[in-house]
């Protein structure tokens, strides 16, 4: 048989967030995740969804005529026929990045995807389920994202970007998490501490609210 995926939705938005923010994209957001943070935007991606063969995800992508796509979850990765999708995708010269949460081995990508990887901050709750060895792994056309809960975040997000060298490997983004971050304080402390990083907060909820990106 040939390969499937589990699709939660396929939509035509906004980027939302990292470096192609507010550019036209073709999201397909893939169920399952094996994470919980407790500030997850999109637990109605957990489970469910539609069984889809790699082909049908083409022929839907290619329906909006937009070169630049999204892989989002969930987290992909948790499906392993998703990177063949990824290295199709890219090989077709689309502009392709993927969101993953760092937890899973992020190898055997095209180099030619964008990988924003989430670094799970203590308080995402699920700081134990980063995969370090996928910093080895990381290349200047990825991007690392620290989703911040409060101070105690940010001097932690601060000490990995030292310990591991991260300013020189790839884009960082720091992001406010929603309900638990002011954004304003995030912003003063990154001025205050002159940190190599992009402040970034999610463009779909300030144009349209609520969680989702359509």
């Amino acid at each position: 048989m040939s390969p499937r995926l589990r699709i939660s939705e396929i939509f035509y938005s906004l980027q939302g967030e990292a470096r192609s923010m507010g550019l036209p994209t073709v999201f397909v957001r893939l169920s399952g995740c094996p994470l919980r943070c407790h500030y997850c935007d999109t637990p109605y991606a957990f489970s469910g969804g539609e069984s889809l063969s790699l082909s049908d995800i083409r022929q839907q992508i290619a329906a909006y005529d937009c070169h630049r796509v999204t892989l989002t979850g969930g987290e992909p990765l948790a499906q392993k026929p998703c990177i063949e999708l990824l290295n199709g995708l890219a090989a077709e010269g689309l502009e392709v990045s993927l969101e993953t949460s760092g937890a899973i081995d992020i190898g055997g990508i095209d180099p030619r995807v964008s990988r924003v990887l989430d670094i799970k901050t203590p308080g995402s709750g699920e700081v134990e389920k980063n995969r370090w060895s996928n910093l080895g792994l990381i290349n200047p056309n990825d991007q690392i994202k620290f989703v911040i809960c409060h101070r105690q975040d940010y001097d932690w997000a601060k000490q990995q970007i030292d310990q591991h060298q991260l300013s020189d490997r790839c884009e960082l983004i720091f992001s406010p998490a929603a309900g638990h971050q002011d954004a304003t304080e995030l912003a003063d402390w990154i001025l205050a501490d002159r940190l190599p990083v992009r402040f970034q907060l999610q463009l779909h909820k300030l144009l349209w609210g609520g969680e989702r990106a359509k």
